[in-house]
């Protein structure tokens, strides 16, 4: 029986319902997109119409190579793409860079810098280097989205007042002031109205919210300009989509600048695809993205768009969301969107030409805005960021997307650099004592010889001085530091111990070129058992790691427990050597009062050992608790189920244990448990032996008194030395430990 815990080992899970997935009948999966992909086409499409009219009038390209985009987009992008709910065409993102290269090349050649970045995207795809794109910091991305919104925010406004914006936001902000003494008061007020809309639309009753804010926004601006004397510029389409489409030209000019431009735009598409598509995978419990062929679909929407007069292409975040949370369960929702975009560019191009620029002026304002997020200024505020946010967005809105990321980089790699590589290095004189400290704390590097020369320097040239070094990577020039200030102070008749806590440690500084060692070998070396074959006495080798990694650690513990101990627990456990009480209890010296036998047993009859030490546990230490604990691949039990003889004594032993074996075989509720758990039927008698002794101890009449009088506690345990997990045995079943350190029955567990 499957199990859906860490009581039993894990078991193959159910895979989550995918809304890519190509199985079921020809007929299901037409129904399923009849009912399910065409309406949330129909929400997309109208909430994209807007966007890819505003994002190429903003970028300074034909009004149709917007359109050109989102068709391409949609349908190319959206069957080749990796992503199943993914839907891409013309974005914000690439707004300034377009218009930018549109500014230093023409659109023709903006064409052909497209199909080539297109290219390079599926040379990206090919090369399988898709995820290398998520190693940019997000606080990075975060503050360039952030940056071009506000560039966009800067150019519309002139627009927005019945001006032109300027080739640079410094102008734009320069000339605003001459902008508002000469605004067009017809474009101002439409504009006003869609941002209006825009920023109301969340505020009305949800019914209307079905239909998209930008769409409402737009019509409006729309009927205002035709019903009211604004005289408000509209946009020019010249002639049908299928005019504007026409060959790129090679760019004249420097090559370098060109092979720039290519790189930052496929760059950002691929970017800015890529951190859409991991956003849409968290909206949905289906088919997750496959990277490489994600750029690969990119790519070639992009290719084809540029062939045809198109915007660069890249996976849309709002278009995105958009669709998931319309119900799209397929591609077949971000295809069948940019067939209506075709489909309305084709039938229904005059009324384009309706559409006032102050509308899309408005409404692309409003989305500049939005993609400052308060929520990325505090984040990158809680996380020390806020300093490589600040000097990203001021970057790409002053001087250009690619320099202000490129440095954005630069910084958050120097803060990553600093925050790694720092050491914390103090000297001080231990109180009461004539010895010194040094402790020395991260990572040791050339960088931290400064401060290792201070923190040298205050301690006596004849003082005894312990070094503790918690370090995680150690280079030659720190070693020799340490190494020649050790050979000084010894020679002024001092003396010098090491306590290296850390995993990188002194003896092997010098043994090869110098790693990061992880803080897990450190935990392995302490946990783990011995390698034999590395020591020909493993007890003495055990003793001096001891005092050389964490006899310091324990020693202030210790000190505090010299003259007395204060046990919490009585822990009754089997001698079994793979049982380590205090690792599994997270427990130190003095938490537990042990004793230990073979089957971890409470005899009935009475055992002098084990109520010697029952009752100086409870009389003397006044523990506040009892535990049996057993665990799995018992080899006293072992013995017991088989019958097998195991010697006189053993056996003599192991006859306290028999009327756990009866209780099994009358089906105790602990072993119908652990059956359905997936336990062995070895591991079920340890189990319901626990219980068993827990119930021996219960009627100890020393046991009693304690509970009656203390409230003492007595409860069961077992490990399982398989899967390292603890569980608590009860009288009719099996609890799992939860981390709050508070209980969950499991229902099919007892």
């Amino acid at each position: 029986m499957a199990v859906t815990n860490d009581l039993a080992p894990p078991t193959a899970a159910s895979a989550p319902t995918d809304p890519g997935h190509d199985s079921g009948s020809m007929s299901d999966r037409l129904r399923s997109i009849l009912r399910h992909d065409v309406p949330a086409s129909i929400v997309v499409f109208l909430v994209a119409l807007p966007l890819s009219l505003g994002i190429a009038v903003a970028s300074g390209a034909p009004v149709a190579a917007g359109l050109i985009a989102a068709v391409i987009g949609g349908i190319v992008a959206g069957l080749m793409g990796g992503s199943v709910l993914q839907v891409s065409g013309p974005a914000a993102g690439l707004t300034v860079v377009v218009a930018e290269s549109i500014n230093q090349f023409g659109w023709k050649a903006t064409c052909f810098i497209v199909v080539a970045a297109g290219v390079l995207q599926i040379l990206f795809g090919l090369s399988r280097i898709a995820r290398a794109a998520l190693a940019v910091a997000p606080v990075v991305v975060h503050a360039m989205l952030a940056g071009i919104g506000i560039t966009i925010a800067l150019q519309q406004i002139h627009v927005l007042l019945g001006g032109s914006s300027h080739s640079s936001a410094w102008k734009n902000i320069t000339q605003l002031p001459e902008q508002l003494m000469s605004l067009h008061g017809g474009d101002a007020f439409i504009g006003a109205v869609v941002i209006a809309i825009m920023l109301g639309w969340k505020y009305v009753p949800a019914k209307l919210r079905v239909i998209p804010g930008p769409l409402v926004a737009v019509f409006a601006g729309t009927m205002l300009a035709m019903v009211l004397p604004t005289g408000a510029e509209r946009i020019v389409l010249n002639g049908s989509l299928f005019d504007a489409i026409g060959l790129p030209a090679v760019p004249s000019g420097g090559l370098s600048a060109v092979l720039l431009m290519i790189l930052t735009i496929a760059l950002i598409a691929s970017v800015e695809s890529l951190l859409s598509a991991v956003a849409v995978d968290k909206m949905h419990t289906g088919k997750r993205t496959n990277f490489d062929r994600e750029l690969v679909g990119q790519g070639t929407a992009n290719v084809l768009s540029g062939l045809l007069g198109g915007l660069p292409v890249t996976g849309v975040i709002v278009r995105s969301a958009t669709n998931v949370q319309a119900g799209a369960r397929s591609r077949a929702s971000a295809v069948l969107h940019g067939v209506w975009i075709l489909v309305f560019s084709v039938a229904l191009a005059a009324v384009v030409q309706q559409i006032p620029k102050a509308a899309l002026a408005g409404l692309l304002i409003v989305i500049g805005i939005q993609l400052v997020k308060l929520a990325h200024i505090r984040l990158a505020r809680r996380t020390g960021d806020l300093l490589v946010y600040a000097v990203t967005i001021l970057g790409v809105v002053f001087l250009n997307l690619l320099e202000g990321v490129l440095i954005g980089l630069a910084l958050a790699f120097g803060l990553l650099l600093w925050r790694v590589v720092r050491v914390a290095i103090n000297a001080r004189q231990i109180p009461g004592s004539q010895r010194w400290m040094i402790t020395i704390d991260g990572s040791c590097t050339f960088l931290a010889l400064p401060k290792l020369s201070t923190e040298f320097a205050k301690v006596p040239s004849d003082a005894d001085v312990t070094v503790e070094m918690t370090v995680d990577f150690l280079d030659h020039a720190a070693f020799e530091a340490i190494e020649d200030w050790v050979r000084q102070q010894e020679s002024n008749g001092g003396s010098v111990d090491f306590v290296e806590i850390g995993s990188a440690r002194m003896a092997h500084a010098t043994a090869g070129p110098p790693s990061r060692s992880f803080g897990r070998a450190v935990w392995t070396d302490i946990l783990g058992p011995w390698r034999r074959d590395e020591h020909a006495d493993p007890i003495q080798a055990g003793v001096a790691a001891y005092h050389r990694s964490h006899a310091h650690v324990v020693r202030p513990h210790l000190d505090e427990l010299r003259d007395s101990q204060d046990p919490d627990s009585f822990f009754l456990t089997c001698a079994d050597s793979r049982i380590v009480p205090n690792m599994i209890t997270n427990s130190g010296p003095g938490d537990l009062f042990t004793v230990r036998n073979v089957g971890n047993l409470v005899p009935a009859v009475g055992d002098p050992s084990v109520d010697a030490a029952l009752a100086f546990a409870l009389e003397e230490l006044n523990v506040r608790s009892i535990v049996v604990c057993g665990h799995s691949s018992c080899g006293a039990m072992g013995a017991l189920h088989s019958g097998a003889h195991a010697g006189p004594d053993i056996d003599k032993w192991l006859a306290h244990a028999r009327p756990s074996l009866d209780r099994v075989r009358r089906g105790h509720p602990v072993a119908v448990a652990a059956a359905r758990a997936g336990f062995g039927e070895v591991d079920q008698l340890s189990m319901v032996n626990v219980a068993v002794q827990v119930e021996n101890l219960q009627r100890h009449p020393a046991v009693r008194k304690a509970v009656a009088e203390r409230g003492v506690t007595v409860s069961g345990l077992f490990f399982d030395i398989a899967s390292a997990r603890v569980i608590e045995v009860t009288e009719d079943g099996l609890a799992h430990i939860e981390d709050d350190a508070g209980q969950h029955i499991l229902p099919e567990l007892v």
